[in-house]
């Protein structure tokens, strides 16, 4: 996932995935409200605080072809925790619908202008991510989970078409890597042929140079 760096900053890079959100649990009660207010609430302006996302991806077909993609976003526990204080108003456990919806406008929407963080190319050419359908917001455990579909029709035939996928927020305020177990999921694909491949983007790396964006290419055609 990382470009080559100078060895110094390669080592300062070397940390994983899991690794950074074991040090962001420990310095929770020192930034947390910092990691929140940075990206997903408008007006806040703070350098790098790093929100952490576990991605989960469905390619949904429809009989025509690729309907779109459903995104799956795990948060780590700093930006869980902010959510739930702010937003589980009644300390029950769950989100209600006026709960979602105030998390929607408050913490989600913001990121329209950055187009959800989701670059995607069909054939080659950028398709860009306007809008998205049917957030929600739910608790898994103690970590809050954002799902939302974004809408992107393609038409399968006989040959195969490639669309590449990659989820990232090129500033590194937040950084989404996919998940460990399944991160690519397909539904209502009986009348599709496909397959898959973790990819990295080595043409657009972001970060000074230090981070290829992590992606998906996708092959679908009639069966």
């Amino acid at each position: 996932r990382y470009a080559a760096v100078t060895k110094d900053a390669a080592e300062r890079r070397s940390w994983t995935f899991y690794e950074a959100i074991n040090i962001n649990r420990m310095i929770k009660k020192v930034c947390w409200s910092i990691i929140f207010c940075s990206v997903f609430v408008p007006g806040y302006l703070f350098a790098h605080p790093h929100v952490f996302i576990d991605n989960t991806v469905t390619i949904v077909f429809d009989r025509n072809g690729l309907s779109g993609i459903r995104a799956k976003w795990v948060f780590d526990e700093m930006f869980s925790s902010m959510i739930i204080h702010d937003y589980d108003r009644d300390k029950d456990g769950t989100f209600s619908a006026a709960e979602i919806e105030k998390i929607r406008n408050g913490a989600f929407s913001n990121i329209k202008k950055f187009h959800y963080f989701t670059h995607v190319k069909i054939e080659g050419k950028d398709f860009i991510v306007k809008y998205v359908k049917d957030f929600s917001a739910s608790l898994d455990n103690e970590s809050v989970v954002y799902a939302f579909f974004i809408p992107c029709h393609v038409a399968a035939t006989p040959s195969y078409k490639e669309i590449k996928i990659f989820i990232y927020d090129d500033t590194y305020y937040v950084d989404i890597a996919l998940a460990e177990e399944d991160p690519v999921r397909f539904e209502n694909a009986v009348s599709a042929d496909y397959d898959y491949r973790i990819i990295d983007d080595t043409e657009n790396p972001y970060y000074y140079g230090q981070v290829f964006p992590q992606g998906i290419s996708v092959r679908f055609k009639k069966k």
